[in-house]
C-alpha cells in the first residue's frame, strides 16, 4: 500500500493551465446539464454499443486485471466483509475479482444505472451469488448501515456534485466500514477518457476534501503499480472507512 501523501501543489499557473486544458479537452456535459439530464445521457451511454465494448475495454486497458491484483494481493482485503455492495458494476471489473476473492458465503449486490449493462453482467458472472438490482447512487435503495464495504469503480464521474453519491454510500456503510472507489483523474489521459466516455474528472485534492465532507476521510490511496506512482498515472484509487463516532462534517 502506498504512503497517504499529500498531492504535489496546485500553483495558480498550474491551476489556470490545467482549467484550460480541461475546457478545451474534457466532456462538459455534466457541468452543463443538470443530474437527471446527466443521468439520462449516461444510461443510454452503456445502454448501447458502448456499454457492450466496456468489458473488453477494461481488458485492453489493463484495468481489470491491474485491479484484480490490489484485490488479489490484499492491498483491499475484502476476505474479511460479510456484506458488500459494488456500484456501477456492470462491466464487472471490480465484481468478478469480488466473487473470487470474497468469503463464499459474503452477500454480494451489484447495482447500476443501466439495465442492459445489469443483463451483460448477469451473463458474464455466471453465478446465483450477487443479487442484480438497478438503482441511482445519489438514492440507494437499501436501509442505514446496511453494508461493512462498499466498491465503486469509475462511476462518481457520472454525479454532478460527489458529495451526492458519497453522502449516499455513508449512509448505507456500517460504522467501521469500507469504501474502495476509483475515479478519473484530471490529468491529460483522464482528460482523453473524459470524451470518450462522456464523464466528468475529479482533482485528487477536491475530491479527497468532498470525502471528507461526506464523513469519509481517505484512509489510504492505492496504485495499481509502483510505475503508476511515480509518472502519477492510473487514476484515483482511495480507500476510505466510515468511522466509528460521526465526524464533525456530519454532527
Amino acid at each position: 500500500m502506498a504512503p497517504l501523501s499529500s498531492p504535489r501543489k496546485n500553483t495558480p499557473k498550474r491551476l489556470r493551465l490545467r482549467k484550460s486544458l480541461r475546457s478545451l479537452i474534457e466532456f462538459g456535459g455534466g457541468d452543463q446539464i443538470d443530474q437527471s439530464q446527466f443521468q439520462s445521457t449516461t444510461r443510454k451511454l452503456y445502454d448501447g454499443p458502448a456499454g457492450a465494448v466496456l468489458y473488453l475495454a477494461s481488458k485492453l486497458s489493463l484495468h481489470d486485471p491491474l485491479v484484480g491484483r490490489i484485490i488479489k494481493t490484499r492491498r483491499f482485503d475484502v476476505t474479511e466483509f460479510r456484506s458488500i455492495l459494488d456500484i456501477g458494476s456492470g462491466a464487472g471489473q471490480i465484481l468478478g475479482h469480488l466473487l473470487r476473492e470474497t468469503h463464499p458465503d459474503a452477500r454480494l449486490v451489484a447495482c447500476d444505472l443501466s439495465h442492459q449493462m445489469l443483463k451483460r453482467a448477469r451473463v458474464r458472472m455466471d453465478s446465483p451469488r450477487p443479487n442484480y438490482l438497478s438503482a441511482d447512487m445519489t438514492n440507494l435503495p437499501f436501509q442505514d448501515e446496511s453494508f461493512d464495504c462498499v466498491t465503486c469503480g469509475w462511476v462518481l464521474e457520472y454525479v454532478a456534485d460527489p458529495r451526492h453519491g458519497l453522502t449516499e454510500i455513508h449512509r448505507v456503510l456500517q460504522p467501521g466500514g469500507s469504501l474502495f472507489l476509483l475515479a478519473t483523474e484530471d490529468k491529460f489521459s483522464g482528460m482523453l477518457n473524459s470524451r470518450t466516455w462522456k464523464c466528468r474528472t475529479y482533482n485528487r485534492i477536491e475530491l479527497k476534501q468532498a470525502f471528507e465532507e461526506s464523513g469519509l476521510p481517505w484512509k489510504e490511496q492505492h496504485w495499481f503499480t509502483p510505475i503508476h506512482q511515480f509518472l502519477k498515472l492510473g487514476g484515483i484509487i482511495v480507500e476510505a472507512t466510515k468511522p466509528l463516532e460521526p465526524t464533525d462534517a456530519q454532527s
